[in-house]
């Protein structure tokens, strides 16, 4: 195919054609004191159960996923860090001088930024129950996660109850371990159901799963006597944490009050300030020719109706 393109574009090269690789093809080993973050880390940062986690990983298994570097075009030897400012910490706090990184072509912060994933409780649990298949204990899963023994037991035991085809409906989905606690309590036909409209509606909230049990038919529940003695039992402290939540979300409303005006008006001082620069010919050929894909979003960020369309 690329022959073929190449012998009907005259004066073409067909190296212009090939897809050109984000990364060098192997890793290097950077000094940690050449690493230059691009980004302050919050003070709390190193209090949260994440840092907590790749510490413990780090001392247990080692650096899992490498840093994310380019080279410092101003300063010869030295890298700037794109992705990883947590891990570079990690290791700085266990006293590792050297780390193996992947190397970028290009300095594009916006593309790990964007693309950040989470381990979802299904595929998390499966991870773990191929480590106990292996023999890994579960206190050293415990350990290399940053988590409680007790923990890792619940996500060993996370789909127990749960039917195969529901579980393989949620494999990618981020709901809590409560979502499955919720489904055990349906027959296996309404656990599909349910899983289906949780991925339809884009709703993997414990409330939600709620409210699908109380619309389930007596018929298609697991055990209707003890899920009437755990109603009964658990109405106050439903209620109790229905009144946090409603409290939580009028906060979060009165915020958005509060924001919504100036963010506007940043919004529309931005979408401006780019349609000036693409009304510039120079400009608008440069970024066609270099940045394709920002192009399209600067375009859309510039149409006034796309723009009113997304306020």
């Amino acid at each position: 195919m690329l022959e073929q393109m190449a012998a009907q574009m005259p004066g073409s090269d067909l190296t212009a054609l090939a897809v050109s690789s984000g990364f060098q093809r192997e890793m290097i080993e950077v000094s940690l004191d050449r690493i230059v973050p691009l980004k302050r880390l919050r003070r709390d940062a190193k209090l949260s159960a994440k840092y907590g986690q790749i510490l413990s990983s780090i001392k247990c298994v080692g650096l899992v996923e490498p840093p994310v570097v380019v080279r410092d075009a101003g300063h010869p030897g030295q890298f700037l860090l794109l992705d990883g400012h947590l891990r570079i910490e990690a290791l700085k706090d266990l006293s590792i001088g050297n780390v193996e990184c992947l190397v970028a072509h290009h300095d594009d912060t916006y593309t790990y930024n964007k693309r950040v994933t989470r381990l979802p409780p299904v595929q998390e649990h499966r991870m773990i129950v191929r480590a106990v298949e292996r023999g890994v204990a579960a206190s050293a899963i415990a350990e290399a996660l940053g988590l409680e023994v007790q923990s890792v037991r619940k996500r060993l035991k996370l789909l127990d109850g749960v039917c195969v085809e529901a579980a393989e409906i949620l494999r990618s989905a981020p709901c809590s371990m409560r979502v499955f606690e919720i489904l055990r309590l349906m027959l296996p036909a309404r656990q599909i159901e349910a899983a289906e409209l949780m991925i339809g509606q884009n709703n993997f909230t414990m409330m939600f799963a709620k409210a699908l049990l109380a619309a389930t038919p007596p018929a298609q529940l697991a055990n209707t006597r003890r899920l009437a003695r755990a109603s009964k039992n658990d109405v106050s402290q439903q209620l109790a944490q229905m009144e946090r939540e409603l409290a939580g979300l009028q906060t979060q409303v009165k915020s958005v009050e509060d924001s919504y005006g100036s963010n506007t008006l940043e919004l529309t001082i931005a979408s401006g300030y780019v349609s000036r620069l693409l009304a510039n010919p120079q400009v608008h050929a440069w970024i066609g020719a270099n940045r394709p894909e920002y192009l399209i979003e600067f375009q859309k960020m510039s149409d006034p109706q796309s723009f009113r369309h997304r306020a």
